[in-house]
């Protein structure tokens, strides 16, 4: 008899409740995504997987997803979609999902009692965007005063009424795009 897939269920925030948007940091998301990171890689061996977004960041508040960035070798996307799959994710729905060609899946985890939330971004391991957000993740964890930054800019993004998804990254592309020295920002 098959086993269970070990991914369940994603569970949708709602953008009309705040304490839906705003979580303190939780020390166990390191050990979900690095949980998460082994249940890809044991189906997968040749990936990256690594823990991006703020729940990567000890310090940073925000939504409570643990976010994973799936790095793919050359000509091997249709097998990251596949893994994921067969492990439970599910294709993003809702307002502007991720693209086939630069997928997003999600799905919860249960650890410790509790279950969390999971994004997991897959992306050729030589994207551009792929060294955005880990430089970003990186950035974060080395320089507190950027981190008190972002996260005072997600609060007031999320007092300005933040709608959905988009109008929440949107609130936020400036503080990135600047910290990462984009001439854009």
């Amino acid at each position: 008899m098959p086993s269970a897939a070990p991914i369940g269920e994603y569970q949708y925030l709602d953008y009309s409740q705040a304490d839906e948007l705003f979580h303190l940091w939780d020390a166990r998301c390191p050990a979900v995504a690095a949980q998460v990171a082994e249940l890809i890689q044991r189906e997968m061996p040749d990936a990256t997987v690594e823990h991006i977004g703020s729940t990567a960041v000890p310090g940073c508040h925000g939504k409570g997803v643990v976010d994973q960035l799936l790095l793919y070798k050359p000509g091997r996307l249709g097998a990251a979609r596949d893994v994921l799959d067969k492990l439970g994710f599910q294709r993003q729905r809702g307002l502007d999902p991720f693209p086939e060609e630069r997928p997003m899946r999600v799905g919860t985890i249960d650890h410790d009692g509790e279950s969390f939330r999971l994004h997991v971004h897959v992306l050729a391991a030589d994207a551009e965007e792929a060294a955005t957000l880990i430089g970003f993740r990186d950035r974060l964890r080395a320089d507190p005063d950027l981190l008190a930054t972002y996260v005072e800019r997600k609060r007031a993004v999320i007092a300005d009424g933040a709608l959905n998804n988009i109008t929440y990254n949107q609130g936020k592309e400036a503080l990135i795009r600047s910290a990462l020295g984009d001439e854009r920002a």
